[in-house]
């Protein structure tokens, strides 16, 4: 799988040891930055492309997903979201990362590097990467809704304000 990857100043250590660990288990890893460490650095860009690229791939037919990290992962998580074809997931332990694919079909998730180990990110990011969305009907529903509404602004039979 191809795995896109972006970061801040805050998670450019997980970054690193994250890219040796999935390169690891034979996935293709694309970082897109930073690629050293400056405490003043702005994450928008580098999570805004990370999610762009991860929605290209998928749009093309390749298998990828996206991750970014920060301090807390909410700027990061922003940044991904205004990504049209981007479902961007705050991650916080395993059971967020399981539902993130399972409930939201999240092509990318968010973790905040200062608030977890280095182990711990890697058992996010694995149990994100291997599961699957269930397909169920109101999970597809629900993300068309939202899809709808990113495009147009509206969401066909339902009061949007």
């Amino acid at each position: 799988m191809r795995i896109h990857i972006a970061t801040d100043h805050a998670g450019l250590e997980f970054s690193q040891d994250l890219q040796a660990h999935l390169t690891a288990q034979g996935h293709q890893v694309i970082d897109h930055g930073p690629s050293s460490y400056d405490p003043l650095d702005d994450y928008p860009s580098f999570c805004i492309n990370a999610a762009s690229a991860t929605v290209r791939d998928q749009e093309a037919g390749v298998e990828a997903l996206g991750l970014v990290f920060g301090g807390s992962g909410n700027g990061e998580q922003i940044a991904a979201n205004k990504v049209t074809g981007a479902r961007a997931a705050l991650v916080w332990n395993v059971s967020t990362a399981e539902l993130a694919r399972d409930h939201n079909n999240a092509n990318v998730i968010s973790i905040g590097a200062r608030q977890h180990s280095v182990d711990e990110v890697k058992l996010f990011v694995d149990t994100f990467i291997s599961t699957p969305f269930t397909g169920e009907e109101r999970h597809v529903r629900r993300i068309a809704q939202l899809a709808e509404y990113e495009t147009t602004g509206a969401i066909a039979g339902q009061q949007v304000d």
